[in-house]
């Protein structure tokens, strides 16, 4: 293991973080107040994630979707619940700038592989737990390399590569990426690309790395 995943890469999330989330906070209220008007006063979402060796924590994001359900009592699909500031602040990404507060906190990482639901622990195979190696975080290989555009298969591929290659200059390379993505404006959106189907599974020998 070397300096920086073990000390360096730790210390420099934690400070970047809090100045990230200084620098951002006229717009961390700005979206806020959107929110609760849109949401009926909800303007968190919290959740628990798989983290560093599989720990749970309460992830926060803002959120993006309503509450609404159908005559049964079940909740609406993600597509039909998505209001229309929620589309707005998923398209730019606005929703993960609560996760800095999970990057001071020590939870997340700025820089790794993205925390998915608890219930898929049981479904990854063993190179595919390798992903909790490290802390998730906001961004990562995957993200800059196709999001949600990409299989499951290819999203852990990705997440197991940077878990085995992290380094400075890869972060560095990614941070500069995602950037790009962000502030890219190439007008393309769509709310069902935005959104990833459900892992269910892999092979027991898939690791292609």
């Amino acid at each position: 293991m070397s300096i920086y995943s073990s000390i360096l890469k730790r210390l420099i999330d934690f400070i970047a973080a809090i100045i990230l989330f200084i620098i951002s906070l006229p717009v961390f209220v700005i979206v806020m107040f959107l929110l609760l008007i849109s949401n009926k006063g909800k303007a968190f979402f919290l959740q628990g994630r798989p983290g560093k060796k599989e720990k749970i924590f309460k992830i926060i994001k803002f959120k993006t979707m309503n509450d609404n359900k159908d005559d049964h009592g079940q909740l609406l699909p993600p597509t039909q619940r998505l209001t229309k500031t929620g589309i707005f602040v998923r398209k730019y990404s606005l929703d993960e700038i609560p996760q800095l507060l999970n990057v001071i906190k020590g939870d997340m990482s700025l820089i790794g592989p993205r925390p998915l639901l608890v219930r898929y622990l049981p479904l990854y195979n063993d190179f595919q737990k390798q992903r909790h190696l490290i802390r998730p975080g906001i961004t990562g290989w995957a993200q800059v390399n196709g999001r949600n555009a990409i299989s499951w298969e290819r999203k852990f591929e990705l997440d197991v590569w940077y878990v085995k290659n992290m380094s400075f200059l890869i972060d560095l390379k990614i941070l500069i990426m995602t950037i790009k993505k962000v502030f890219k404006n190439d007008g393309i959106y769509s709310v069902d690309n935005d959104i990833m189907p459900d892992f269910e599974g892999s092979e027991p020998n898939h690791n292609n790395a």
